[in-house]
């Protein structure tokens, strides 16, 4: 294969990664997987949480595809798919658990507009429990927005304590 169409079905799989992640976590975490996601939902307790299992499996289906790609003659094109699935999930950890939920202490203080426009729209997933469910790009739709406007409280606030409203109705 190619640099260049090693770097683009990287890329490709990338993006790609952003409706994967939506699909996921819309349907299997907010779904039959609550049960593991729900702590994620709720104030953070130090360490881990259930909800570190999707990763950890995530990782391991990756790291097996990435094994295959690389000792199965005809199947080499699974390595860059791997790549650009791994740096997605590097980019998506780094965003998510370091600069939205701080668990990462190197990268909880890393701020710019997009950073802040990423962190806002997760904010509102922890509100309602929904939209958005994308990480990366996500979508927060009008309605969405001007309902989490309305509401005073940050659903991230590590001091509150309190398990936000919508913990026990997952959609």
């Amino acid at each position: 294969m190619t640099v260049p169409a090693f770097l683009g079905l990287a890329a490709l799989s990338f993006v790609l990664m952003e409706p994967v992640t939506y699909a996921v976590h819309r349907w299997v975490m907010h779904g039959p997987g609550q049960t593991l996601h729900r702590s994620h939902h709720r104030p953070p307790a130090r360490g881990l949480e259930a909800n570190d299992l999707f990763p950890v499996g995530f990782a391991s289906l990756v790291g097996v595809a990435l094994a295959v790609g690389f000792n199965v003659p005809g199947l080499a094109w699974l390595v860059p798919i791997g790549t650009g699935v791994t740096l997605y999930g590097l980019a998506y950890g780094l965003v998510h658990d370091g600069v939205v939920h701080g668990r990462l202490p190197a990268v909880r203080r890393l701020s710019n507009p997009y950073l802040r426009s990423l962190a806002a729209a997760h904010r509102v997933h922890h509100l309602f429990g929904g939209e958005p469910y994308g990480m990366l790009a996500p979508f927060v739709p009008a309605r969405v927005r001007s309902r989490a406007a309305a509401v005073d409280r940050h659903p991230l606030d590590r001091s509150s304590g309190s398990t936000p409203s919508h913990v026990p109705t997952l959609r």
